[in-house]
């Protein structure tokens, strides 16, 4: 009998891992198909939408998914029931209505399941009580689809009209945008503000001098050197009886010297003077565990511990969700479903995470009664936070199965669950008083430091802490001063957005949904409206222009209060039953009426111009800014009279260029003759003279200097284990030597410099490249060997925008 005759269910998941993981945990009557994500959608090369005609949407099966869509309707027709195992939130329950729609099977055969995690009694719970697909969801799901279609398919191409081609523009992307242009030029408004403090080190040690010791262990040692860290300064201080004290009041006022002369004079009183022990007080202070993660949280927790951008976050929480093979125990899903707004726990992993807490930390760590965290008004109230799905498989008991990433991500998931239902860390904070009489009245400074009573959730989750440890004391008792400085401080802008406060904020404002937080980020980095240093987020010239328009001609849709508005209603399309059509209705009119006006009315950004503080070096006319395809630069306000241009940089000052044409002492590598200056789109560089016969060019530094010329590839005759048809080179790289394929860039595959000899030896043993690319990360050690098959690579869930 065929293999497909002998299946009476099928089921359908997005991905071939969570499909893999699922088939181990049903029946021989069951036949699980993965969709590859969505298999419908509205097309790509048009609006799609029939404005006129109720907001009647064309669906196609997306392009590379006909085949896909033609496998699923042939196992279809050979069924008794079809259960849709998609993803539980709104986006699983379109692609489960999508492909219900297509397959076309009735509807009392058709089944919805879903379940937060990946394991045989979650599964078995979902398929022993199938349910319906959620219409109210799909329909919440198909307007938010609709909207964002609409904005941007029709703002898009006036951005191309009357700015730039390639530019996009979204109903979320756009504020988010938004929101770091206006950070940017807060940034860039702000006034420092001088003041200056007077900071103390005192001694309990009135029999030695420290003075000069401490200025020595202080002080820089190179121009580059940065100085002792904060912890290496603890342990000094605490290997001398020291602390550091602050000056926050004289007499009865409170300490505030705003320049140089107020801060001497302060100073100069001190300078000789008497410290003693005021006052001590010590009292316990608790830390209480954070809630377990949502979505915002871990992408948060993933940037700041893990140095994870986003998407890396979800796309590596996805492979944990869907299942990871664990050798004798097969695949498992590692953690619940991992895009989610709640903090719910079900009173099942509660009782899961006690019972370890009990059994391998001890009762002193278990809290009486389990801890309760209450999730926010729009969180979706069926859905749980992220936590593993099985407390007992401990990152290190499973690290052997795991990448080096997954193993980060799990370790950071299984603590921060573990850390939210332990006891709460207790602390021995002590703050003192310590004073000197001087001539201008009394000075008071004081100090804290902290002591770790007890460390509860900590002992899993553990936190940095900056307090300093303090010398036994009494109070009376006369102290050594170890340095007393005056020190001049700056007010400090806002800090600029980081991936992880960037969520952050999105979270509070209430803008887009925990599934769209990575792609928004990704998103507005590839369509150049920021560009990311020291993982900051710096708005470019592009945004700055495409914001202030969007503003001024779509202010409902760059309002912040507005798209929080929006997601609200889109909400209360699946929670309150409320008509997708009318929410549709009332935001089309007036942005119809907008769209119209910006048509006729907004001028093209290569029209506008803004004055400047430099002269023109030819003409002596004024400067001005304008705006061309690589973004804005300064030309001369007599253009085309004077044709006089040059770059600035991302505050808007002149950058000086090397003049064109100018002859280098430099000889052309490859045909001899001088080379000349050039400005091209990435800066200066070195051109032959003899161009266009001869195309040689040369990299210059910021400094002017010749870069030298990359290296050729050196040859190897080790065959591509992936192509099968290049050959292993040798070729340089920012952090040296590496292996990479004769065919690139059609092929990418890329082997570090250690396994050179170790390939050399393999391939003449006739051992290399092997047969599979599962068998040659093995040999490279990028994968453990196990007993089971190697896992097939998951495919995720496409992110729609």
């Amino acid at each position: 009998m065929a293999k497909s005759n002998s299946y009476k269910s099928l089921v359908i998941v997005e991905s071939p891992a969570k499909a893999k993981t699922i088939n181990k945990y049903l029946g021989p009557d069951y036949e699980v198909k993965a969709s590859m994500g969505h298999i419908r959608d509205l097309p790509s090369n048009g609006l799609s939408v029939d404005i006129e005609n109720d907001f009647k949407p064309t669906y196609e099966i997306m392009p590379g998914r006909k085949r896909i869509a033609t496998s699923l309707k042939a196992a279809a027709k050979k069924i008794d029931r079809l259960f849709l195992a998609t993803d539980l939130d709104r986006e699983g329950e379109a692609i489960a209505w999508h492909l219900a729609q297509i397959l076309d099977v009735p509807q009392e055969k058709t089944y919805r399941v879903v379940f937060n995690a990946i394991t045989q009694s979650a599964i078995q719970r979902a398929f022993a009580e199938p349910g319906k697909i959620n219409m109210d969801k799909v329909m919440a799901q198909q307007a938010r689809r609709i909207l964002d279609r609409i904005v941007g398919y029709q703002i898009s191409p006036l951005l191309w009209k009357k700015v730039a081609r390639g530019l996009s523009a979204g109903r979320v992307q756009s504020v988010t945008v938004k929101m770091i242009v206006e950070r940017e030029r807060e940034i860039r408004s702000f006034k420092p503000q001088e003041y200056w403090l007077i900071p103390a080190v005192f001694t309990t040690d009135l029999h030695r001098e420290y003075h000069q010791k401490w200025l020595d262990f202080t002080a820089a040692k190179t121009p580059d050197d940065k100085g002792p860290t904060v912890a290496e300064q603890e342990r000094w201080l605490q290997e001398h009886n020291a602390f550091k004290a602050e000056l926050y009041k004289i007499g009865d006022e409170k300490f505030h010297a705003p320049n140089r002369e107020q801060a001497e004079c302060i100073f100069s009183a001190l300078r000789g003077a008497e410290f003693k022990l005021a006052d001590m007080q010590t009292k316990q202070s608790v830390s209480q565990p954070a809630a377990p993660f949502i979505t915002s949280t871990l992408q948060q927790a993933g940037a700041n511990r893990l140095g994870f951008t986003a998407k890396r976050t979800m796309a590596i929480a996805q492979q944990l969700y869907e299942g990871i093979d664990l050798g004798s125990m097969g695949f498992l899903g590692l953690i619940t479903y991992m895009r989610t707004d709640s903090t719910h726990l079900s009173g099942e992993a509660v009782e899961d995470a006690r019972n370890y807490i009990r059994a391998h930390l001890g009762p002193d760590y278990l809290p009486q009664k389990a801890a309760v965290y209450a999730s926010k008004e729009t969180a979706q109230a069926a859905h749980e936070a992220i936590h593993p799905t099985d407390v007992d498989l401990t990152p290190d008991d499973i690290r052997q199965f795991l990448t080096n990433d997954q193993f980060r991500l799990y370790d950071l998931v299984w603590r921060r669950f573990m850390a939210c239902q332990m006891t709460p860390a207790r602390w021995d904070v002590t703050n003192l008083s310590i004073v000197a009489e001087t001539s201008l009245g009394r000075c008071c400074y004081r100090a804290s430091g902290r002591v770790l009573v007890f460390d509860g959730f900590t002992k899993v989750w553990p936190t940095a802490s900056s307090e300093q440890l303090l010398p036994q004391m009494r109070v009376g008792q006369n102290l050594a001063v170890v340095d007393v400085r005056s020190e001049q401080h700056f007010t400090k802008p806002p800090a600029r957005y980081t991936e992880a406060s960037l969520v952050k904020a999105l979270e509070s404002e209430g803008i887009g949904r925990p599934s769209t937080y990575a792609p928004i980020i990704s998103t507005i980095q590839e369509r150049g409206y920021v560009q990311q240093s020291d993982k900051k987020f710096f708005a470019t010239d592009l945004a700055e222009i495409v914001t202030d328009k969007l503003s001024q001609y779509f202010p409902k849709i760059m309002d912040i209060s507005f798209t929080r508005y929006m997601e609200e209603q889109l909400d209360k399309i699946e929670e309150q039953h409320l008509d997708w059509l009318e929410v549709l209705r009332s935001f089309y009119g007036p942005f119809r009426q907008n769209l119209e006006t910006a048509l006729t009315q907004m001028k093209h950004a290569k029209a506008e111009v803004s004055p400047s503080e430099y002269d023109c070096p030819q003409c002596g006319q004024k400067l001005v800014y304008k705006f061309g395809k690589k973004g804005r630069f300064l030309s001369c306000s007599v253009y085309p009279s004077c044709k006089f241009a040059c770059p600035c940089d991302r505050d808007g000052k002149m950058v000086q260029t090397i003049p064109a044409d100018r002859q280098s002492e430099h000889k052309c590598p490859v045909c001899g003759k001088l080379m000349l200056y050039k400005n091209g789109r990435f800066g200066p560089f070195l051109g032959c003279a003899d161009y266009p016969t001869c195309k040689s060019t040369l990299k210059l530094d910021k400094q002017g200097n010749v870069l030298p010329a990359r290296a050729r590839p050196e040859p190897t005759e080790i065959t591509c284990h992936k192509c099968k048809q290049g050959k292993l080179l040798i070729r340089q790289g920012k952090k040296g030597p590496f292996l990479g394929c004769s065919r690139f860039p059609k092929c990418r595959t890329i082997v570090g410099i250690k396994q050179l000899d170790r390939l050399k030896e393999l391939q003449s043993a006739g051992q290399w490249p092997p047969e599979t690319l599962e068998q040659a990360d093995e040999i490279l050690g990028r994968k453990t060997a196990k007993p089971a098959p190697s896992k097939a690579e998951g495919t995720s869930r496409a992110a729609q925008g």
